[in-house]
């Protein structure tokens, strides 16, 4: 079978397959589940064109780790056959454990686990599978490898996922405020003492970077209206796992009713393979077909938040620097329960706050590290002359309350 494929990108043109243990993981039903999950959750529903998905990101994640192990290579830097292929596994499969719907699911579906573990115990499947071919990229992803600055471009604050999915979901979006320059970027790094660091004239690129993530997180993330779609869902979710758990019978897939019937907790998840084989099944599909099933349940709270998302009727979200006021809560959920004749206990699935953080730049956690030309190293916010870098450090919280359009 002729394994040397072509996939025609979108955003980059076309990727080449770079090998045949590439092109079988990418024929494996772990990793094709990933046609199914969408890259940002609910955006679209504020991006109608936000519909790409996982298996988009990882190939072009995929792409662009290829061309930084090109440049590094040029530059003299030793990268063995061994060690490309494995830097190549780890970032095509670095997204494979994320559930349905991404992140607005994560931690809802199962508590207490992230979908970087997930895909740590997915690839450990898979090295299985293949007779332990994948052993040196887990090493790579996990950041065992002697070679610590391979992991870095696989995950660190500028690694080939972060520089794959600004550009991916900016093109999708149509939010150009995200557009950054990754094969300037790219072209720029090299490797210093054993780090990932970027040539002195590629500073300007990294600025820019830095900023698009924090314009895409408010403007597209964390946008108050993709916020009030993804708690929609959750809470979906969450009712239709309250009712499930009083013996209420679902006519859903397999694969979601296992996780509505039992509450799993972390620990169970990883000591229980069975877990994870259901899990490896679970797609965007198996929600949306719960939502249109459920927006006839008898039950009203989740046949109205049901509703609710399918004609896109969302929460107001009030976002806020401080907590919203107590009382205003309570007194929007008393509405709430005479609106719906529904019981105060009800109408926290109307009414209800939560909070989001955001920080563009971590600084000390991975290090994006300036080469100057005399060979120092500095840290970019300390290297940068722009002063609104050392701003980018700091994680801003806000507050959001949720409720249902009407009430006020």
């Amino acid at each position: 079978m002729n394994k040397k494929k072509i996939i025609n990108d979108p955003v980059y043109g076309f990727i080449s397959i770079p090998s045949d243990l590439v092109f079988d993981l990418i024929e494996h039903p772990y990793f094709q589940r990933l046609r199914y999950i969408k890259q940002v959750g609910m955006t679209h529903l504020v991006y109608p064109g936000a519909l790409h998905t996982r298996f988009h990101h990882a190939i072009g994640a995929m792409h662009l780790m290829g061309t930084a192990i090109e440049t590094l290579c040029n530059k003299g830097c030793v990268i063995t056959a061994e060690e490309k292929e494995g830097l190549l596994i780890a970032i095509l499969l670095h997204d494979i454990g994320h559930g349905p719907f991404s992140h607005a699911l994560e931690h809802t579906i199962i508590e207490g686990i992230d979908h970087e573990d997930i895909s740590i115990l997915l690839m450990d499947r898979l090295n299985e599978q293949f007779n332990g071919q994948l052993s040196l990229a887990i090493s790579i992803f996990k950041g065992t490898y002697p070679k610590k600055f391979l992991h870095q471009l696989v995950s660190s604050q500028l690694d080939m996922d972060r520089m794959d999915y600004l550009n991916r979901d900016s093109f999708f979006t149509g939010v150009s405020e995200g557009v950054i320059s990754s094969d300037r970027i790219i072209k720029m790094l090299t490797v210093k003492d054993d780090n990932v660091a970027v040539e002195e004239k590629g500073i300007y690129s990294i600025e820019k970077f830095l900023i698009a993530r924090r314009l895409m997180y408010w403007q597209v993330y964390l946008h108050k209206t993709v916020i009030a779609g993804e708690q929609l869902l959750c809470k979906i979710f969450d009712r239709s796992r309250e009712l499930a758990l009083q013996g209420e019978k679902f006519n859903v897939t397999p694969a979601l009713n296992h996780f509505l019937e039992t509450v799993i907790t972390e620990e169970e998840f990883r000591a229980n393979p069975y877990h994870l084989d259901i899990f490896a099944k679970l797609d965007d599909t198996d929600v949306m077909a719960a939502v249109k099933i459920w927006a006839d349940s008898k039950d009203f709270v989740l046949a109205k938040l049901c509703n609710n998302l399918i004609q896109r009727k969302l929460f107001h979200v009030d976002v806020t620097s401080e907590q919203p006021d107590d009382e205003f809560v309570a007194e929007l959920r008393q509405r709430a329960a005479k609106k719906y004749n529904i019981s105060t206990e009800e109408a926290a699935y109307f009414v209800f706050t939560d909070a989001i953080r955001n920080n563009a730049y971590n600084k000390g956690d991975g290090n994006i590290q300036i080469l100057r030309k005399n060979g120092q190293i500095h840290d970019i916010a300390l290297a940068s002359d722009n002063s609104n870098l050392e701003a980018l450090t700091k994680t801003v919280k806000k507050y959001i309350l949720c409720y249902s359009k009407g009430l006020v």
